[in-house]
């Protein structure tokens, strides 16, 4: 999708095509979207479009996983405030908290609730 400019998208970072379009036909109505596949392609699109926010999948193909990609974004002065959250299949409390750690906003466990991501969006981007 091509977003103008002046407009700081989503992105949705996950390798699940079935996963991103889940996401995008959840958001869309309301928000300009960017997708990737994987972490390289992720860095990418955070430098060219600078969203608003990130959902970003933890376990990804390619040598950057989505919590390099998470670390890249936080420790970047001009991305640090950008909103980061999780949606991983990994829902040990230890993962949970490596990601709290690198600067997670939030951290959604797969299988996920659309909904309850629309309204954390939602909630974040008033």
């Amino acid at each position: 999708m091509t977003v103008p400019s002046t407009i700081r998208p989503i992105l949705i970072v996950d390798d699940h095509s079935d996963i991103r379009r889940l996401l995008q036909v959840t958001l869309d109505d309301r928000y300009s979207i960017v997708e990737a596949e994987d972490g390289a392609s992720a860095l990418e699109a955070v430098r060219h479009h600078q969203p608003r926010l990130v959902l970003l999948d933890v376990m990804m193909p390619g040598a950057i996983d989505g919590l390099d990609v998470l670390s890249e974004i936080k420790a970047n002065p001009t991305t640090s405030g950008t909103l980061v959250a999780i949606l991983s299949a990994r829902g040990q409390i230890a993962d949970q908290e490596e990601a709290q750690k690198r600067g997670a906003d939030a951290y959604f466990i797969k299988p996920f609730s659309p909904a309850e991501i629309m309204a954390w969006v939602s909630n974040k981007l008033k």
